[in-house]
């Protein structure tokens, strides 16, 4: 069998994909399939979440939660994206996580949620379960889906492209319709076979693009994979410039940039110079160690350049009792421990990391895209909310808003899935199998690339030669895809260099600094105004 049909199809399983499944599931007749790359479904840049989700605090407001995003998205995120969030946010984290998946987040008495402070936020209003509290969502999460009857969830499915019409579709006057999405074309990793999704909606959940980067916080999956679908598929793309480092990542030679939450910076921990100085209060006098993550990081990465550094260090342990530290940032004490370095009594070794994608596929407040049957949810979108610069733990919330935005408006526009005699099967062009050396060599160019010439600061210079090699690379790649036989890792050097150069084009474009796109070159940094 090459065909499954179903009348919504998730493509990823983090907060946003799930949330949408199960409120989709509620209605008994509605068929759910999700599909995850990851052979683990847990393995997801929701699971890699540490610091926490926004929702209310105690001396909180909508109306202070959008200014603070406002704030940070550095004039431009949305003001309605930003008030439904605020709004509908807070209640969803009680009735979905607490209510319904069973989430236990920390709490100071039993019944007292305790909340935590982060860079940019006003007031305390993140909950958390220690430094681990994504995996203890998805894990609830994923649990709550596997008791659903109607759900089909797929772990290690890899989605190869979207099946849009016309262009898929097998009548010639299916030119004169409106562009749709019927699904997607799925490869079974273990068995090499291409079979067609077929959905009367379909959703795109796949997360972020952080592993274009040479440095990166995320996942092995975060290559870009629902962005390059979605962009072949001709759906508008915006504010892809727009890439947040965060500041603090582990910077051990022979690890992983595992994630050093900024939660650290909010009970106290404070960025150092090797000789012992503090760092940001020179670079932000107001905010500090605090400031938004895209000043945190460009601090930091003059200091390294100016200095000669391979990394700064972060030190919580002079501002708490290593119990304490224990007892609040378990996860991390394990990581840093596990590559030589104790926290509680020493300082950590960090390096800023492509972190999360502010920009992604144009969405409305209901998470639809400009296909009709598309919709995105998560980071893979843009809704407008992060703007410029995301402001801390709220990419979480953002997924749980929008995941039961779509769902609603799915539930409320049923739609069935198409004959699979109107799309054609996938036809395999060659028995080859591709090296997986040349695979990875051109990987680790496209990171390199990325990193040196479309990173933390960015000139017209490097950013032309980083659009001259990825379109050569481009090509290269194109053609290898084309006289090859598909796996995993060709699928996803096609999407990542596809990616690179929606980023890099984006940037290219745009000469004016804003957020986390700083440009050295900008007209107003060069006559000595600010960006």
């Amino acid at each position: 069998m090459d065909a499954i049909q179903t009348h919504t199809l998730i493509i990823g399983c983090g907060i946003a994909g799930a949330t949408a499944a199960l409120r989709l599931s509620e209605n008994r007749n509605h068929d759910i399939t999700i599909i995850t790359r990851a052979h683990d479904a847990a393995d997801s840049n929701s699971g890699r979440a540490q610091g926490g989700i926004v929702t209310r605090g105690l001396d909180d407001s909508p109306e202070m939660l959008v200014d603070d995003i406002l704030r940070a998205g550095a004039g431009l995120s949305s003001p309605r994206a930003a008030r439904l969030l605020a709004g509908e946010g807070p209640d969803l984290v009680r009735s979905v996580l607490v209510e319904q998946v069973g989430v236990c987040f920390d709490t100071t008495v039993p019944g007292e949620l305790e909340f935590a402070l982060e860079g940019a936020h006003s007031t305390r209003r993140v909950v958390h379960v220690g430094d681990r509290t994504g995996a203890a969502i998805t894990d609830a999460m994923l649990r709550a889906l596997a008791e659903r009857p109607n759900i089909r969830l797929l772990s290690g499915h890899t989605a190869v492209d979207l099946i849009t019409f016309p262009h898929h579709a097998l009548d010639p006057l299916a030119i004169y319709e409106a562009p749709a999405c019927h699904g997607a074309y799925v490869l079974q990793r273990e068995t090499g076979e291409i079979l067609r999704v077929l959905a009367g909606e379909t959703i795109l959940a796949s997360g972020g693009i952080g592993q274009i980067y040479r440095n990166t916080s995320n996942p092995p999956g975060a290559r870009g994979d629902g962005l390059a679908m979605a962009g072949r598929a001709g759906a508008r793309i915006l504010n892809m410039e727009y890439i947040q480092f965060h500041p603090t990542t582990l910077s051990v030679r022979g690890a992983p940039n595992l994630l050093i939450s900024e939660a650290l910076r909010g009970e106290g921990a404070v960025l150092l110079t090797p000789e012992g100085q503090p760092i940001m209060q020179r670079h932000d006098s107001r905010w500090g160690d605090l400031a938004p993550r895209d000043v945190v990081a460009r601090a930091i990465h003059r200091e390294m350049l100016e200095g000669g550094l391979e990394h700064v260090w972060l030190d919580i342990s002079q501002r708490h009792s290593a119990d304490f530290i224990r007892d609040r940032f378990p996860q991390i004490v394990e990581n840093c421990t596990r590559y030589g370095v104790d926290p509680t009594c020493e300082p950590i070794p960090v390096v800023p990391a492509a972190h999360y994608a502010c920009g992604g596929v144009l969405v409305d407040d209901w998470g639809r895209s400009s296909i009709t049957g598309l919709y995105a949810v998560g980071e893979v979108s843009c809704t407008g909310l992060h703007g410029a610069n995301r402001l801390a733990s709220t990419s979480l919330l953002e997924g749980l808003v929008w995941g039961d935005r779509a769902a609603r408006h799915i539930s409320c526009n049923l739609g069935d899935p198409i004959d699979d005699a109107r799309v054609p099967g996938w036809v395999a062009r060659s028995t080859q199998w591709p090296d997986p050396g040349l695979l990875e060599g051109d990987m680790t160019t496209i990171r390199n690339l990325m990193w040196h010439y479309v990173g933390l600061v960015r000139n017209g210079d490097r950013l032309q030669r980083a659009q001259r090699e990825l379109r050569h690379l481009w090509h290269e790649i194109e053609e290898f895809y084309r006289t090859t036989h598909l796996n995993d890792q060709l699928i996803g050097l096609r999407n990542a260099v596809q990616v690179a150069r929606m980023v890099t084009w984006a940037a290219l474009r745009n000469r004016h600094s804003r957020g986390t796109h700083y440009r050295a070159d900008d007209p107003a940094l060069q006559a000595g105004g600010q960006p």
